[in-house]
């Protein structure tokens, strides 16, 4: 079972919203033939949401295609939203791995909410009745060792961690073997998110990957990348690297509730193939969310949902 808040939901997609409904409400939608102006509108609204060119250009295509044939019975609204919901159902189920503990990577570039992000994964495994331990493995800011452990206490967690500067890859590999020792269900690391190059970055988590390999063969069973939604085309390209090198799980995307380009979300399944696992709408604790791709597109277009 997922768990998320549909009203935090709701709060957070807001600007999105808001602005697919003021763009959407200029379209003249139903009509057997797109005009230029509609078609320049039409993208328009998903550039400014930022769901990318090439989404956009698949909207497109699949529009006039559809209103030429005369095939379409549904409005452009209508069609966006069906279109969107085969983009974002591309591998979107997390890794439902069998063996325990089950690991989580979670990485990403410093600023982007990383660290709490991983204290907010913690508590959504504790609301499932789970058993976590988390790994301060971002041992190259002395900050986000004490911002995690702050957040641990408040989530309630244990936490592996270590004296700034350590190496972080035995870290990881500490954290892990104590959760195997303790009988933990999840194991979190957080990771760096800068080096003096990028490189370096890449190559010290792979490392963290190939000691965490050294105690279960298979983890780590999750590799989560999380990017700020604000950043726009700018965080896609950084999943991509991290993608190139690391072969990532999942994306969590942050920050929601501060932008009106949502859009964002299904930009990075169409481009990248990589599945939303988390999304943020808010700064508490509760306001990070599983993902869910139909309750995700309802609440852009203000389609009535049952879910609480």
């Amino acid at each position: 079972m997922k768990i998320f808040s549909l009203s935090k939901l709701r709060e957070g997609l807001q600007k999105t919203r808001t602005l697919l409904s003021n763009q959407f409400s200029k379209i003249l939608l139903g009509n057997k033939k797109l005009t230029d102006d509609e078609i320049n509108k039409l993208k328009e609204t998903l550039l400014l949401a930022d769901f990318g060119s090439s989404f956009s250009e698949h909207i497109i295509e699949e529009a006039e295609n559809s209103y030429t044939k005369n095939k379409l019975d549904i409005s452009i609204q209508e069609l966006v939203q069906q279109e969107i919901i085969k983009s974002l159902s591309i591998n979107s189920e997390l890794n439902n791995n069998l063996e325990l503990p089950h690991v989580i990577m979670v990485v990403g570039i410093n600023g982007v909410g990383k660290t709490t992000t991983v204290a907010k994964i913690a508590n959504i495994f504790l609301k499932k009745g789970k058993k976590v331990l988390i790994g301060a493995a971002d041992t190259f800011r002395a900050a986000a060792n004490e911002q995690l452990t702050i957040w641990a206490e408040r989530v309630k967690v244990e936490i592996i961690s270590q004296k700034p500067g350590a190496d972080p890859s035995a870290v990881a590999f500490d954290t892990l073997q104590s959760a195997i020792a303790r009988n933990f269900d999840v194991v979190i690391i957080d990771t760096a998110g800068r080096l003096h190059t990028k490189a370096n970055l890449m190559n010290e988590l792979s490392k963290m990957k190939r000691a965490l390999k050294k105690l279960i063969p298979t983890a780590p069973h999750e590799i989560l990348f999380v990017l700020d939604a604000s950043t726009g085309q700018n965080g896609v390209q950084q999943a991509k690297i991290f993608n190139d090198a690391l072969r990532l799980t999942g994306i969590i995307v942050t920050k929601l509730d501060g932008t009106a380009k949502g859009g964002i979300v299904v930009n990075i399944v169409h481009q990248l193939k990589i599945p939303i696992s988390y999304i943020g709408v808010g700064e508490q604790l509760e306001d990070l969310q599983e993902f869910d791709a139909q309750t995700y597109t309802n609440e852009l277009f203000k389609i009535p949902d049952e879910v609480n």
